[in-house]
């Protein structure tokens, strides 16, 4: 199966598999996704979850956030973790909107990366999922599996969004960027996970991984047979 092959394999299964794309963060509006997407770094989703409405219970708009004390901010993120630095980077970014966008999400790239703790991947979050210009963020789930799916040497995050935005078509970006995350944490996560399920890296797979998984499987046999 030459690389084209195997691109469209990836993007027919997915589709099969999601015809209808869940959005892992919950929000209501872009200010809402911006705050939930950078709680997120180093931190599950389903936590995030469970803290966002805490946060957006007493502060959903930057006009609000900012009446905030970073110190309060803090407290009730701490369980997503790194919250110093993220309670600062929340309280920073709402002066900035207040400040230089009239209380608004921007809709550039450039304008959003140059916010307090929003780096690409978060600017890519928000304009694909709030905004709907195609944008490839990729995650730990995308970098792990672009690599497995011998679509990407594995050599770091710039370059799996660069053979990933090469690879794909362009309007398929927002919506392959998630399938491939839900994907990932169902049927092909970082560790101990089934070959037999996971049909993507079955199918079109690097040859070390799945000689690697196969050779794990038949160990894991011998030593339940003894």
């Amino acid at each position: 199966m030459n690389k084209e092959a195997r691109v469209q394999f990836v993007i027919d299964t997915l589709k099969e598999l999601y015809p209808t794309i869940p959005v892992p963060l919950d929000h209501k509006d872009p200010y809402t996704l911006l705050i939930a997407v950078l709680l997120s770094a180093q931190c599950t989703d389903v936590r995030v979850n469970q803290i966002t409405p805490l946060l957006f219970a007493k502060a959903d708009n930057p006009y609000d956030m900012v009446k905030m004390s970073v110190e309060e901010i803090k407290e009730i993120i701490r369980p997503c973790g790194l919250s110093p630095m993220k309670s600062k980077g929340i309280y920073g970014l709402s002066e900035i909107l207040i400040e230089k966008h009239n209380g608004e999400v921007p809709q550039s790239f450039e304008a959003l990366e140059a916010l307090p703790a929003v780096g690409h991947k978060t600017a890519s979050v928000v304009m694909s999922q709030a905004f709907g210009v195609p944008a490839f963020p990729v995650d730990t789930h995308i970098h792990r599996l672009m690599y497995r799916w011998n679509l990407s040497n594995g050599k770091n995050v710039a370059q799996t969004e660069k053979d990933a935005k090469r690879l794909f078509p362009r309007d398929l970006w927002n919506d392959l960027h998630l399938q491939i995350i839900w994907y990932g944490r169902e049927y092909s996560p970082a560790r101990g996970w089934s070959l037999e399920k996971d049909i993507i890296t079955k199918t079109i797979g690097k040859k070390s991984i799945i000689e690697e998984m196969e050779k794990a499987s038949v160990i894991s046999k011998n030593k339940a047979q003894k």
